[in-house]
């Protein structure tokens, strides 16, 4: 209904480089050229552009734009304008507001600030900031600066205005907790919407469906600020791959970003892919950090999913990439990446989703590195770069505080994995300081239950913070109060060519078992996170397991979870039956497998999948013979089992680290541990 001289038209096309799977809308240029305008855009959005690579049409778009005129025809509405819907008469009085309340405001600090009812404000009223608006379902904070006025049909209209003049600048030398809590969400939220560009942009079942990656911010000596809820056991991982990637690049530009898996370089097991970018606020080396941590479905290796139950050193579970600089001032190596993918003993079986994986984790740093700039713009680079200091500093003090509300003295437990292997920890708590050595746990693993030293790191963090009851984010400042010691050439701390893909997996969970045995805090819980992986020459597919939790001293286990250092979702059987040749039969709670107790354990999984194509099949699992502990009286959870029921009608006990082949119409049957009760029943 709008004149033809009034329509604004708009011409968008969806673009893409060719083999990714994530396209970008481009507004028609000026120049027609809109290849270059794509590879700006590109850039702009991801950090980086792949010069020579064709770009492929994902979606032609049209749009058209017409200017609305007020209902009394008397003109165009100037932007951000309404069209009034009748007079707003002046106000016969004004709610005054029910009590005041000192405030902080980002870049002012503590004000006094009026709080009204909104429901109680009347049309026309203007109320200026600092001020609250407290409505039934919500809060509206007026910042000083902004003045708020309600309109005739109830809409609150806000504009910014002229202020009171703020401080030059905040109180840094006091770490004012409310500082701390909203700018620790800041940094909280800056690492979950990295995960959400990267899960968005992935290609994968792992990360798209399972979950399985994880997104943090460092400062600028590579400490953890704050690490998105992900995965646990990547967690004091990612902060080694940090350090060591400002020590191997000192040099590091904008533009800039570093990739590598080798468990000697803070990786934990090789699919998991970490990308690291630095992040400059200033014209000097890189303020801050983010970094990308994500599980690719296959990288090579021995088996399909690059998960070898048997594997027994480092080259038979997939492509090894020492650290190096992915992205050069803006410039994606892909060339270098395809090398490396290819050139390995055993290679990967499809490069275009590492690949468009890598691509998804660059566009989730990018995010992150633009919102800590935008941070930085907003407070001020000191403001940021103390609050990350004194973060770290408050949730050491806390961890400090709960370990001397723990008896002083030595405190050991022991456990074992299912061939024997022991695992050993003592705890030498002297008031708010804790030793924690692993003296005595097996020496270097002839298979692949070898535990990089990082990945116990992350154990251990994982563990303190599950100390702390406060709301803290779970940042490097929790290893403050404590030392760790790892005796060498144990299976604690492997040498460079070792196995370690069930080391991260398995032996994580067992060590955090023992610690929390040590407390006397838990029963164990499942021990495992069941790792079943299959596929062909093809393709690879991975997914773990959950099962039942360990009961505490006020609480049953939960049932049906996964427990510890994995914190993956399972994948729903509509995606999976849909990408891959499998059926899933049977997906159900495994009753009466916790422990009993005064509280009991949680109960494990029954996962029965029916396959429809030859596969080969890695089961990495534990809990098989060394069954889940219960403490103070309490009953052990039932262990896990292992299933291969052949076509024939025959049914084949499988270890608890096996790799099986499957013909069409062989099925797979994974009974997950319970978890152990506590208290005598």
């Amino acid at each position: 209904g709008a004149p033809p001289a009034d329509i604004l038209t708009r011409r968008l096309l969806d673009l893409r480089y060719a083999g990714s799977e994530t396209p970008l809308s481009v507004l028609e240029p000026e120049d027609g050229d809109w290849a270059a305008a794509f590879a700006r855009d590109h850039r702009t959005r991801f950090g980086y552009e792949r010069p020579g690579r064709d770009v492929e049409i994902v979606t032609a778009r049209v749009r058209g734009i017409a200017e609305v005129r007020a209902e009394d025809g008397t003109g165009e509405i100037a932007q951000g304008e309404v069209a009034a819907q009748g007079e707003v008469s002046a106000p016969a009085r004004t709610s005054e507001p029910i009590r005041t309340e000192s405030i902080w405001f980002p870049e002012v600090g503590r004000l006094e600030a009026p709080v009204y009812a909104r429901a109680a404000l009347t049309a026309g009223q203007v109320v200026r900031g600092p001020a609250l608006l407290l409505e039934d379902t919500g809060t509206v904070v007026l910042d000083p600066g902004f003045e708020a006025e309600l309109g005739a049909e109830g809409i609150l209209f806000v504009r910014d205005v002229a202020g009171p003049k703020r401080p030059a600048k905040l109180d840094l030398e006091r770490a004012d907790p409310v500082r701390l809590e909203v700018f620790g969400n800041r940094f909280m939220s800056i690492a979950e919407q990295m995960g959400a560009v990267l899960r968005n942009t992935s290609v994968s079942t792992n990360i798209k469906e399972r979950l399985d990656y994880s997104c943090a911010v460092f400062d600028e000596a590579g400490g953890l600020v704050a690490n998105a809820p992900h995965i646990p056991v990547h967690l004091g991982a990612m902060a080694e791959t940090v350090r060591i990637a400002r020590e191997r690049f000192p040099d590091l530009e904008e533009g800039d970003a570093v990739m590598t898996n080798d468990p000697q370089a803070g990786g934990s097991h090789l699919p998991d892919v970490t990308i690291v970018t630095p992040v400059f606020c200033g014209p000097s080396a890189a303020s801050f950090f983010v970094a990308s941590r994500g599980h690719h479905a296959d990288l090579g290796g021995k088996t399909p999913g690059s998960m070898p139950a048997d594997s027994t050193c480092l080259e038979e579970e997939g492509v090894v990439f020492e650290p190096f600089l992915l992205v050069r001032r803006g410039r994606f190596d892909e060339a270098r990446v395809r090398d490396l993918l290819n050139g390995a003993r055993y290679p990967a079986r499809n490069p275009d989703d590492n690949v468009a994986e890598l691509e998804a984790m660059l566009a989730a740093n990018r995010a992150g590195e633009r919102l800590l700039q935008a941070l930085v713009v907003d407070h001020g680079l000191d403001a940021v770069t103390v609050t990350m200091r004194q973060l770290q500093e408050a949730a050491a003090g806390k961890v400090a505080r709960e370990i001397g509300r723990l008896p002083d003295g030595v405190h050991r437990f022991e456990d074992q994995m299912d061939d024997g292997t022991p695992v050993c920890v003592a705890l030498s708590i002297d008031g708010e300081r804790m030793i924690i050595d692993f003296e005595g746990s097996g020496r270097v693993h002839p298979g692949n239950l070898n535990a990089p030293r990082a990945v116990v790191y992350a154990a251990v963090i994982y563990v303190l913070r599950t100390l702390v009851e406060e709301r803290i984010p779970l940042n490097g400042g929790c290893l403050a109060p404590v030392e760790i010691r790892i005796p060498a050439g144990s299976f604690l701390d492997p040498p460079p060519a070792a196995a370690v893909v069930g080391g991260n997996v398995e032996t994580s969970q067992r060590i955090v078992d023992v610690l929390l045995g040590a407390l006397g805090r838990v029963a164990a819980s499942q021990g495992t996170m069941n790792n079943v992986a299959f596929g062909d020459d093809t393709y690879g597919y991975y997914e773990t397991i959950g099962g039942g939790a360990g009961a505490g001293p006020v609480f049953d286990g939960a049932s049906g979870v996964h427990t510890h250092m994995t914190n993956t979702r399972i994948t729903d059987p509509e995606v999976l039956e849909a990408r891959h040749p499998v059926r899933l039969v049977e997906f159900s709670l495994r009753r009466g497998s916790g422990g009993a107790g005064r509280h009991r354990g949680g109960d494990g999984l029954v996962r029965h999948y029916a396959f429809q194509a030859p596969a080969t099949v890695s089961l990495l699992t534990e809990r098989r013979t060394c069954a889940p502990y219960g403490l103070e009286g309490g009953a052990p959870g039932a262990p896990g089992r292992n299933e291969v029921h052949r076509r024939d009608g025959r049914r084949e006990v499988v270890g608890g680290r096996e790799t099986v082949s499957v013909e069409a119409g062989d099925e797979l049957r994974i009974e997950t541990p319970g978890g152990g009760g506590f208290g005598c029943p």
